[in-house]
């Protein structure tokens, strides 16, 4: 029997069977019954997190030749847009601390997330106004506040669908959310192309320029709409219960205290770079100033990863102050997700500059959209697969889905790029890497730890044969981290929230937090990029880091978590 502590009070719709142990202030979740009406109704806001997201890849790359920008000052992109999740969820949680209750719990996971599409909203309409202006700061203000209301949509709407049925498969649910999230993955890419450049036919990089925004406009209006109607539908729903949590966590001030630090110490080491673009230097200076650059981004970096342990180690010897923080799955959990969405971003977000070298294929930025939409289309082919898990079905039938379900996922891919009338036959032979996924996820036995470990090597070799290699080998190597990705983030998140109690919501919270990743890895590669002695493929080593300790969080969380008494496996 599963024990895994989760004190989330949500409508009588659940029945749940619980065993209350006051003195250990844990509820004791078993047999817990899958509530589909509501799961359903959630999943439909996964759907935007990558549609938008997923769409960036082709907006970088776009913006770059449109506001002749480098490769660093176009993946401020993401930077603005992955920020706004960590200043969010952080923002949040030092509110709820200063009033002494949770917000989201209080305010309940559903009315939460309607919060926050209209937050999103409110995002598209900055984002119009500021296309039709012509600014790339009001660009990247709206994106900014897109995410900021993704982020509290992230923070309540994930421990929801852990709280929709047996604990031990949330992360099954997770994966099924994941599924819808990447079908807007695999589409935002093919629709934000076509808005951009107006067809599917190859646009000159030195053409961009004389390009109109106006589609982006009705893009972005779409959108917007989109998020006001899911808002009211959300609300008005009877099936999707309040989600109200009723515990209180105590203060964690040692962990406000921490992550504020973090912050200021982050935007001290970003300040410097922001601030050498007010200058013109010239060629037989820059060298010098990419490196100095550089450095400032990496000390941001070791300012994340320093803090967060800084925690973990402080928080072993003294639970005191820290909150959720204190527990070790936690903790390293928040460093896992970073680095994961940071591979995941950085990925699809360089990706565009590594095939418009002549040896991975010399393309235009109009010319990507194929290769985009099958990076992020692997991530849904991953999670369709972890998402046929959640339906009460015979082993048999599971693994003839596990089998199936791979090839109509790729082919949903593939069909979606052809009707939009991109080329795909440079793809037609990336089924050979799916085969390798489905043997993977036969090994994996559909345990969280395992499979992180097995796909977390899956990365780490794909990345060093896109190092070693050149062509359509290193680019397939490449797509297929989407591959490798794709199961990544139900694992993480449902082994870092195991045995929270009372601190889920708020170990959500600082999970959604490290969704920084992807505004501080996929800069520090564009950076590392534009030096001239490294280069867009040799910078693809950071994602090889990322994958190793992915890793290596995978056997540390299961250990850590039979120590506990938490048998996950």
């Amino acid at each position: 029997m599963l024990r895994v502590q989760l004190t989330l009070v949500i409508s009588r719709k659940l029945k749940n069977k619980c065993v209350d142990f006051p003195h250990q202030n844990i509820l004791l979740m078993t047999n817990q019954d899958t509530n589909y009406s509501a799961l359903t109704t959630l999943t439909t806001v996964f759907f935007f997190w990558g549609f938008i997201a997923a769409g960036n890849s082709i907006f970088i790359p776009f913006c770059k030749n449109y506001f002749s920008l480098d490769q660093f000052q176009s993946q401020l992109i993401d930077f603005a847009f992955y920020l706004a999740y960590f200043l969010g969820a952080l923002g949040l949680f030092v509110v709820g601390s200063r009033k002494n209750k949770d917000i989201v719990g209080s305010w309940g996971y559903k009315k939460s997330t309607v919060y926050g599409l209209l937050f999103s909203a409110l995002g598209a309409g900055t984002m119009i106004v500021s296309v039709y202006l012509n600014t790339f700061t009001g660009m990247l203000l709206g994106l900014f506040i897109v995410a900021l209301g993704f982020s509290l949509q992230q923070t309540s709407t994930n421990p929801f669908m852990v709280a929709l049925g047996d604990p031990k498969t949330g992360s099954n649910r997770i994966n099924l959310g994941g599924a819808i999230n990447s079908l807007g993955t695999t589409l935002g890419p093919i629709i934000i192309a076509l808005a951009l450049f107006g067809s599917a036919a190859a646009v000159n990089d030195d053409m961009i320029a004389s390009l109109s925004l106006s589609k982006v406009i009705v893009l972005y209006g779409a959108v917007g709409l989109l998020f006001l109607a899911l808002a009211t539908i959300l609300s008005k729903s009877k099936s999707v219960p309040a989600g109200i949590s009723e515990e209180t966590p105590e203060k964690a001030n040692q962990a406000i205290l921490t992550l504020l630090t973090m912050t200021v110490l982050l935007a001290a080491c970003f300040a410097p770079v922001f601030n050498s673009y007010r200058f013109d230097f010239s060629e037989v200076e820059m060298p010098g100033v990419e490196m100095t650059r550089m450095l400032w981004l990496a000390g941001g970096l070791a300012v994340i990863v320093t803090g967060i342990l800084f925690a973990h180690f402080k928080s072993s010897r003294n639970s005191n102050g820290w909150g959720a923080m204190k527990y070790p799955q936690l903790t390293l959990g928040m460093l896992a997700i970073f680095v994961y969405v940071g591979v995941e971003v950085a990925i699809g977000s360089n990706l565009g500059e590594f095939l418009k070298q002549p040896e991975f294929g010399g393309f235009e930025s109009s010319q990507i959209t194929p290769f985009v939409a099958m990076f992020w289309g692997s991530l849904m082919i991953g999670r369709w697969v972890g998402a046929v898990n959640v339906f009460p079905l015979t082993s048999i039938q599971k693994n003839i889905l596990k089998f199936v379900v791979p090839f109509v996922a790729f082919g949903v891919v593939m069909g979606a790029t052809y009707l939009a009338g991109y080329d795909i036959s440079a793809l037609k032979w990336y089924f050979l890497c799916i085969l390798v996924q489905i043997a993977a996820f036969f090994l994996t036995k559909d345990k969280p730890a395992y499979t992180l470990s097995i796909f977390g090597l899956m990365g780490l070799i794909s990345i060093i044969i896109a190092l070693n290699t050149t062509g359509l080998v290193a680019v397939y190597a490449l797509l297929a981290c989407g591959l490798a990705c794709s199961i990544m983030w139900p694992c993480i998140f449902s082994l870092a929230i195991a045995g929270l109690g009372k601190y889920t919501t708020q170990g959500s919270a600082f999970l959604v937090m490290m969704i920084l990743g992807g505004a501080i890895i996929p800069p520090i590669q564009g950076k590392l990029a534009d030096i001239e002695s490294v280069g867009i493929q040799n910078s693809f080593v950071i994602g090889g880091l990322c994958f190793a300790y992915l890793v290596y969080y995978a056997w540390f969380a299961k250990r850590s978590l039979n120590k506990q008494g938490l048998n996950f496996e």
